[in-house]
């Protein structure tokens, strides 16, 4: 290698270090702007039972990295969502009007919460429980973080009615209610939500996937196109209406997640604008959203709690 070359690679690596600085110092000064601000007004709200909370729901996916768009992004929100970074991620979403959490991980949580609790944060928390063997007691879990609710996993409500075992499911939702909390259940096959309100099941609320993620492999072989194939999932472009369609029917109210297609309709703001306008148009107004924010280069809290304003009040 000549030395000119060196000093144009050398040159060249500075330049990069530099933007990089740049950006992560603006990434900053975007979340230190809600720190530093008086608290925003709550958002527009919904009722869960006797609970009032935000049609914006901040989502736990980023914070226990699942990005589904592979495992280096995984990895790289796992390195950023620290305990004391999603401390701190939870207070802005606070501040920004948001006042609910949808978590996983209660052994990991618990601390998270007692740590808001003792700063003065009035954040409700609805817990995502798989139910299956091996798992936190749904009474642990009562205990330990004092959630307004407890939901049935999604991925494994689709899998145990698919294996003739949603006795399993309801059974959960009893125990919930049991334990003194809201009784959810998430399902990412749109079938699954109808049935259980057809039969009148003892459920509070449904999570409702904008996207059938769970679709059997020969199911998608034969579907509509994907949008934006990232990773071992797929995203059907037709999914986001036909879950809403179900939701529409569905008396008890309904918190839609996915609606950015994890992070495949985030290239722009327009984007994101256009999910959350889909999203607050095809739910009913008893209906709110769960959405995933990772913040570390971007004021996603803000943005998105923009947009719930915008196209939530109604």
């Amino acid at each position: 290698m000549s030395p000119n070359r060196h000093t144009a690679n050398v040159t060249s690596r500075r330049e990069f270090l530099s933007q990089l600085s740049l950006a992560a110092t603006g990434s900053a000064l975007a979340v230190g702007t809600i720190r530093a601000s008086d608290p925003a007004p709550l958002l527009p709200t919904i009722k869960l039972g006797d609970h009032e909370v935000t049609r914006l729901i901040a989502g736990s996916n980023p914070i226990s990295g699942y990005s589904y768009l592979g495992p280096l992004m995984d990895r790289h929100m796992k390195e950023y969502f620290t305990p004391e970074q999603t401390t701190e991620f939870l207070w802005d979403c606070e501040r920004a009007g948001i006042n609910t959490h949808q978590f996983s991980n209660p052994q990991d949580m618990a601390a998270v919460f007692r740590t808001l609790r003792e700063r003065g944060s009035k954040m409700k928390f609805i817990c995502l429980h798989s139910g299956q063997p091996g798992s936190m007691p749904v009474e642990q879990v009562v205990r330990d973080t004092q959630p307004i609710g407890i939901a049935h996993h999604g991925g494994v409500t689709d899998r145990l009615f698919r294996e003739g075992k949603s006795r399993e499911v309801r059974d959960f939702a009893q125990r919930a209610r049991d334990a003194g909390v809201l009784a959810g259940i998430s399902a990412h096959n749109p079938d699954c939500i109808k049935r259980i309100a057809d039969e009148g099941w003892p459920v509070d609320f449904f999570m409702t996937c904008f996207y059938f993620l769970t679709r059997p492999k020969e199911e998608s072989a034969k579907a509509a196109a994907t949008i934006l194939p990232v990773g071992s999932y797929s995203f059907f472009a037709s999914d986001p209406t036909t879950m809403t369609e179900v939701v529409r029917q569905v008396d008890r109210p309904c918190l839609g997640f996915k609606i950015l297609a994890a992070g495949r309709k985030c290239g722009n703001s327009n984007a994101v604008k256009e999910a959350f306008q889909f999203a607050f148009e095809h739910i009913k107004p008893s209906d709110g959203v769960i959405v995933g924010m990772y913040p570390r280069f971007h004021d996603q809290i803000s943005e998105n709690a923009g947009y719930a304003r915008q196209f939530g009040a109604r």
